[in-house]
């Protein structure tokens, strides 16, 4: 026995040796891609979440991405070239593309999803699309419970599905928003984890809360007292000048000049539209969790623009001033820090090369945005060193990490902010005289940028408007999509 136990030894060392001098090895099996999962606010501006060190607002889940990942406190949209900014802001996430490379039409253009699906990926889509229904059909395989349009009442939301053909279904008005997109989310993914999971996954969730009307579900009424919340630490009456249309549909929502009482309750509104959403977030990573689909999947929070919602007597994101043009961005997932933060400044349209970086697919062509891994990493600080914003033709600003200024170029107007000391953006130091250089520097960085991005507003127009208005003669008028609560609450407009 001893003996023939000796041999087998002997035998399977000299098997191994030969085995070992095999020159032809096995191919490498690919390591699996993550997962993306991009949760997508509306009108969510940056400071409208706890992690952001809002106390006065519950966003649990939201801030556990945050504590299990990267979060930007210095994320813009660049702007729009009309007030629905929705539309050229997620025009420019999608491709990659600032204002002027791209607008609001992604007709013929690289989508992000597309460049996911050319490489692997299995993509599905629900939520807000505001860039034309064709486009949704052209850059997804899957959709459900898709809104194609601006904005809608939340209880009444007009949803098409992607049929097996490619195209979306006739709309049909369905429940509230956020559970629809989120449902339809969880339908996804829980399909997706029966099946053969051979592909990784894009799934994009773009919600439409907390876009007015400011109308949350019945149960979320009232979570946030109206008396209980503060007002924005740059809350005006009414804005000091008039710079574009002060009568546009978003500054409707309450009448003038702004009473703290109307701005509290607005808030109040918003904020419960918020948790709602957060809830809805934390049953989507749950899911993720029950599938065991958490650990490979890189999850990305954002919103499309920002909101006054009475900062600086304004409602809305029609504006250059941060609570407009600054959005949340958190990035939690496989290899990415947690519980970090970043205050590079960065744009909306770089997640789409960011995100082609972190899954391993070829870099995006012909596009405008960064790749922010480096600085995602903590290997970078920065990828650029200043900032520009733009609205219609009537506002431009630029910024660095410690100034901004804004420019009213047909009002021949210009505001110089610090935004070390005054991040509130409450004291104008333009017109002082010791800040000359910097408002001359400021202008010749905000030129440099105006030439770099193609802009195309006249800066030097050959009439000056004033600066004055009469704020009576703005009217406040509902729009279709403001339901019964709307109407009471912010019109004053009752069934009698």
């Amino acid at each position: 026995m001893k003996h023939s136990s000796l041999f087998s030894v002997l035998l399977l060392l000299l098997l191994g040796f030969f085995s070992g001098c095999n020159t032809e090895k096995e191919p490498a099996k690919e390591k699996t891609k993550p997962n993306i999962l991009f949760l997508f606010a509306d009108d969510q501006r940056a400071d409208a979440i706890g992690c952001a060190n809002n106390t006065n607002i519950q966003t649990p889940n939201i801030d556990k991405l945050a504590e299990t990942g990267v979060r930007f406190t210095n994320n813009y949209v660049m702007g729009g070239h009309h007030g629905a900014i929705c539309a050229p802001s997620r025009a420019m996430l999608m491709s990659g593309k600032s204002l002027f490379h791209v607008y609001d039409h992604l007709e013929g253009v690289h989508t992000m999803p597309m460049h996911f699906a050319e490489n692997g990926y299995e993509t599905f889509g629900t939520g807000k699309w505001h860039n034309g229904a064709n486009t949704f059909e052209a850059s997804f395989q899957n959709g459900k419970n898709v809104f194609i349009g601006g904005m809608s009442n939340h209880f009444q939301v007009p949803c098409r599905d992607l049929g097996a053909d490619g195209k979306l279904s006739e709309p049909v008005k369905k429940g509230f928003s956020t559970d629809l997109f989120a449902d339809a989310a969880l339908g996804f993914l829980d399909s997706y984890a029966k099946g053969t999971r051979e592909k990784p996954f894009f799934c994009y969730v773009a919600f439409t809360a907390p876009h007015d009307p400011r109308s949350p579900r019945e149960d979320y009424i009232g979570m946030y007292p109206d008396e209980s919340i503060p007002l924005p630490g740059n809350f005006k009456k009414l804005h000091p000048f008039e710079f574009d249309n002060l009568n546009i549909r978003d500054e409707t929502l309450a009448p003038w000049p702004r009473t703290p009482e109307i701005i509290q309750a607005s808030l109040a509104d918003y904020y419960a539209l918020i948790s709602h959403l957060d809830k809805r977030v934390g049953d989507i990573v749950e899911m993720l969790k029950k599938e065991n689909l958490y650990e490979n999947t890189i999850v990305v929070y954002a919103a499309d623009n920002g909101l006054a919602v009475g900062s600086h007597g304004l409602l809305g994101k029609q504006n250059l001033y941060e609570h407009s043009t600054k959005v949340p961005l958190i990035m939690s997932g496989p290899g990415i820090p947690e519980n970090e933060v970043r205050d590079a400044l960065v744009y909306l349209y770089d997640i789409f090369p960011t995100l082609a970086d972190l899954c391993g697919l070829p870099a995006p062509e012909g596009i405008d945005g960064k790749d922010l891994a480096p600085v995602l990493m903590g290997n970078e600080k920065a990828v650029r060193s200043s900032l520009y914003t733009v609205y219609r033709n009537t506002a431009r600003a630029v910024r660095t990490d410690e100034w901004k200024l804004i420019r009213y170029p047909q009002r021949n107007y210009t505001q110089l902010f610090n935004l070390e000391k005054d991040p509130l953006e409450i004291n104008n130091l333009a017109a002082i005289p010791e800040y000359k250089s910097r408002v001359n520097e400021m202008m010749q960085l905000l030129d440099e940028w105006y030439t770099a991005t193609e802009d195309t507003a006249t800066m030097q127009p050959n009439t000056i408007l004033p600066l004055e208005y009469d704020y009576h003669k703005l009217k406040q008028t509902p729009d279709v999509h403001q339901p019964e609560y709307v109407l009471k609450k912010y019109f004053n407009i009752t069934d009698e």
